[in-house]
């Protein structure tokens, strides 16, 4: 497609899903302002990636870490890179140095390479621990029985900064069943909160394209949107 045809594209498509956020926002008793669009660069190359940034979506996420490696090296500095794909251990030292935040955090593990190569880097490596909220099987992430414990265990781990908190909802055409996993979310969210006094552990990362509303309706601060930009 030309460039300057998927340029105007993509320009339709965000401006689109802006004022659904500001419509469901309003709706909900919430400012537009609360909430982060994380493009999901899946569903494009590096140029495409770059057309986004410079529409003003200045937050991308990547799934594969050699994906992000080549866009990243396309967007420059500007852009604020999310990983939100499952992170293997011996792809940590490729991830850390380009990410603002690391989405899918689900084992101490994985959490201690990253605080390693975070310290080689001298940063402090924002992170969001990954809830399998609905118990699928398919789905990485952390029991909801065993949130709070992670926790407390990765309190301890140096160069890792708590964001908040991250899920998948199931592909399944019952609105109301999403609407209570991103409920129990933020229902996590909350206790964890009030009981630990973690100050800085503010995000909820839920909703993508299919459930974005839903995520927002029920506390989302970060909504992961790629299919709504990119097709």
């Amino acid at each position: 497609m030309n460039e300057k045809i998927l340029f105007e594209k993509y320009k339709k498509n965000i401006d689109t899903l802006k004022k659904q956020i500001e419509e469901i926002c309003e709706k909900a008793g919430r400012s537009p302002g609360e909430i982060t669009i994380i493009a999901a660069t899946k569903y494009t190359d590096a140029e495409g990636a770059d057309m986004i940034r410079k529409l003003g979506v200045m937050d991308l996420g990547e799934n594969r870490a050699d994906e992000l490696i080549k866009k990243n090296m396309y967007t420059g500095k500007e852009a604020r890179w999310h990983f939100i794909g499952h992170l293997q251990r011996r792809k940590a030292r490729d991830v850390v140095p380009l990410v603002e935040y690391i989405h899918s955090i689900d084992s101490m593990r994985i959490l201690e390479k990253v605080s390693s190569e975070a310290e080689k880097c001298g940063k402090i490596q924002k992170v969001l621990i990954e809830v399998n909220v609905s118990g699928e099987e398919s789905k990485y992430g952390l029991g909801m029985d065993n949130v709070v414990n992670f926790i407390i265990k990765a309190e301890k781990i140096y160069n890792i900064e708590l964001k908040g908190l991250m899920t998948m909802a199931p592909y399944v055409d019952d609105m109301e069943y999403i609407r209570r996993i991103f409920r129990q979310l933020r229902e996590v969210k909350e206790k964890i909160c009030i009981s630990g006094g973690l100050k800085s552990f503010s995000e909820l990362s839920m909703g993508m394209s299919n459930d974005f509303n839903i995520a927002i309706e029920e506390g989302a601060t970060m909504i992961r949107i790629g299919s709504n930009i990119f097709k």
